[in-house]
């Protein structure tokens, strides 16, 4: 029987599992541990899947003693149907009910959040989500991710409880589908930070964000991904060449920022809407009236914060990184991206401010990346630069 809702390898085996969890410890609250924002997948004719099982890791930054999963199909034009879903840990299979029972049909536009699932999770390890998708599935709600903690694999056919896919009939992949976040019940003194932006913020920084804080010892934080890869602020293409760049702010931001446990949002977001538009004699869907003015910018941003604070949480606003040399690299744009920055910077309604910008760029040049920060398209930082970035928000953070 399949449930229709509406509403909207092995994990590391811990020796000595009393010695690692707090037995004294109650666990009061959900707290997201794993998150992903939803995007639109690129528009393909191969776009659909069937009979196929997904697979993503999990880092567990906390203990607890039951975890709940949530599935969207937020960027879907069709129902989904995922047919069975698995969570390994400590090497056994666990199963995954909604409303009690092992299938779920997600209309479009719509989540489903799972039944709780008793198991004892354990600060360090990492339990795999598995989901099986038996008939044909529109895969158009998903994101792009990429760090030491994300990534995935896909196998044919289902594999929800093989604890090692074949090579022979299963592939690495980064584009994460449908699963969005699993929280986990925990500690009250467990938190979560959200790290909102576009295709900078869907790649390294956050995890080793993460990373960081666990290395330190603060190990009451979780880092959740909320990014969608060529984001902006203001607009959003409509065209089926560009409809993968993903939703507007105010298309995204009310159904990302909502997190179990978040108190805290980093916003790192504006660039796209800076270097995108280049007139519609060169590109027919990116005309140079999509440029926004600078106050707009600002007004952009001043809705986000406004909206943060309305959910109650801190805000910090990131600056913008380099952009000399970009294929659409040009003054103009880089005075509107500095002076976006300023407002940032003397922004007095946010709780701070990380200037990603000044950590990554070259002190003799700050138009351009410091030597080694640059991943060579002069837009996106190096794993070097994406670490400064980490080094950067964590220094801010870890003093609030």
């Amino acid at each position: 029987m399949c449930c229709n809702l509406f509403w909207g390898g092995h994990g590391e085996v811990v020796s000595d599992l009393n010695k690692v969890l707090d037995m004294n410890c109650e666990y009061t609250k959900w707290v997201a541990m794993w998150g992903n924002a939803m995007s639109i997948s690129e528009n393909r004719p191969e776009g659909y899947g069937k009979n196929i099982t997904l697979r993503y890791p999990i880092h567990c930054p906390f203990n607890g003693d039951k975890i709940r999963l949530t599935f969207d199909n937020f960027c879907g034009t069709e129902p989904i149907q995922i047919e069975k879903t698995t969570v390994l840990c400590q090497g056994k299979f666990h199963s995954v009910s909604f409303d009690g029972n092992d299938c779920v049909k997600i209309e479009a536009g719509k989540n489903a959040v799972s039944d709780e699932v008793e198991l004892p999770v354990v600060r360090g390890e990492t339990i795999f989500v598995s989901f099986y998708l038996k008939e044909c599935a529109q895969l158009r709600s998903s994101v792009y991710v990429q760090g030491p903690l994300s990534g995935g694999k896909y196998a044919v056919g289902d594999c929800t409880e093989v604890p090692e896919f074949d090579i022979n009939i299963s592939r690495k992949t980064n584009i994460c589908y449908f699963l969005s976040n699993v929280s986990v019940h925990t500690n009250q003194e467990n938190r979560a930070i959200v790290c909102y932006g576009d295709s900078i913020t869907a790649q390294d920084w956050p995890d080793l964000l993460q990373q960081k804080f666990e290395a330190a010892g603060i190990n009451n934080v979780a880092v959740i991904r909320r990014a969608t890869s060529g984001s902006r602020i203001l607009r959003q293409y409509s065209c089926i060449t560009y409809e993968s760049y993903g939703l507007m702010g105010k298309n995204r931001f009310d159904h990302e920022l909502p997190t179990d446990g978040a108190d805290t949002v980093i916003i790192q977001q504006g660039i796209n809407d800076i270097i995108h538009p280049v007139g519609t004699e060169v590109n027919p869907f990116r005309p140079m009236s999509d440029l926004p003015s600078v106050q707009e910018l600002c007004a952009g941003m001043d809705w986000y914060v406004q909206k943060t604070l309305e959910f109650g949480y801190k805000v910090f606003l990131g600056t913008l990184l380099p952009i000399e040399g970009w294929r659409t690299y040009a003054d103009f744009r880089e005075v509107l991206k500095n002076q976006f920055n300023e407002y940032m910077r003397q922004n007095k309604n946010v709780n701070g401010v990380i200037d990603f910008d000044l950590a990554v760029q070259n002190p003799e040049n700050p138009k351009s990346f410091a030597k080694g920060c640059d991943s060579g398209d002069h837009l996106h930082p190096s794993l070097q630069g994406y670490e400064k970035m980490a080094e950067c928000a964590f220094n801010v953070l870890s003093k609030q």
